[in-house]
C-alpha cells in the first residue's frame, strides 16, 4: 500500500518547483547564446572580410570531425530543446496559476510589478514571431528586402538595415527582448535561490538591468550603425 503524502499538495508543489527550475535553466541557456550571437554580430565593425570569415568559420568549425554546418546544427538542436522546455514550462505554470485564481479567496494586487514583468507573456509571443522572421531573413530563406543578392552575409545585413523600416522592426524586437531579459534574469536567479536576502535581491535586480542593456544595446548597435552610415 502506498504511503500517503503527509502534506496536502506537496507533489504539486514539487512539480511546480521543477517547472520553474526548467524554465530558469532554459532561459539561462538563451542568455548564453545571445551573448555569443551578439559577439558575432559585432564583428561587423571589423569590416566586410572579418564578418564574412566569422560567418564561414561557424559553418566549417570542427571539420573534418564535424560535417559542414555541424556546429550550427548542434547549437540549433540545443536551442530547440531549450525553447520547447521554456515554452512548455511557461504554459504549464500559467495554466496552474489560472486554475488557482478560480478559487474563492482574496488575492492582494501586486502594486510593485514592473513593466517588464507585466509584458512577459505577450513579449515572449512577439519574440517568438520575430525569431521566425529573423531565421527566414538571415538563415533559412535569406531574404534581401532591398532586392539585392543574398549570398554575402555582410552585404545582406547592410542592405537590410539601410532600410529605415527594417531597422525599426529590429529595434522594437530588441525593446521586447530587453524587457524579457530584465525580468527573466531576476526570475531565474530567484528560482535558483540566489535572492535570499535584501542585498542578493538588489544584486539580482542590477544584474537583470545589466544583462538587458548589454544584450539589447549590443544588438542595436549594428542596425543603428548601418542606418546612420557608420557601417557600409
Amino acid at each position: 500500500m502506498a504511503t500517503p503524502t503527509l502534506v496536502k499538495g506537496a507533489r504539486a508543489a514539487r512539480s511546480t518547483i521543477a517547472l520553474k527550475l526548467l524554465m530558469a535553466v532554459s532561459g539561462l541557456v538563451f542568455i548564453g547564446y545571445l551573448l555569443l550571437h551578439m559577439y558575432g554580430n559585432l564583428k561587423v565593425f571589423a569590416g566586410h572580410d572579418a564578418f564574412n570569415e566569422y560567418a564561414h568559420h561557424l559553418r566549417t568549425f570542427g571539420e573534418p570531425m564535424l560535417p559542414y554546418t555541424g556546429l550550427l546544427w548542434i547549437i540549433r538542436l540545443v536551442l530547440i530543446v531549450a525553447l520547447v522546455a521554456h515554452v512548455a514550462s511557461f504554459v504549464a505554470l500559467a495554466a496552474r496559476a489560472s486554475k488557482a485564481r478560480t478559487q474563492k479567496y482574496a488575492v492582494k494586487k501586486n502594486i510593485a510589478s514592473t513593466l517588464s514583468s507585466r509584458t512577459m507573456r505577450w513579449g515572449g509571443v512577439a519574440l517568438f514571431i520575430f525569431v521566425v522572421w529573423h531565421l527566414i531573413h538571415f538563415t533559412i530563406g535569406k531574404v534581401n528586402p532591398a532586392g539585392g543578392p543574398t549570398n554575402d552575409p555582410y552585404n545582406l545585413m547592410v542592405d537590410s538595415f539601410s532600410l529605415w523600416w527594417m531597422t525599426v522592426i529590429y529595434l522594437l524586437a530588441l525593446v521586447a527582448l530587453g524587457l524579457h531579459l530584465h525580468h527573466g534574469t531576476w526570475s531565474a536567479l530567484q528560482t535558483l535561490g540566489l535572492t535570499g536576502n535584501a542585498r542578493a535581491r538588489a544584486r539580482a535586480k542590477r544584474l537583470g538591468v545589466v544583462i538587458a542593456v548589454l544584450i539589447a544595446g549590443g544588438f542595436a548597435l549594428v542596425p543603428l550603425s548601418v542606418l546612420f552610415g557608420l557601417v557600409d
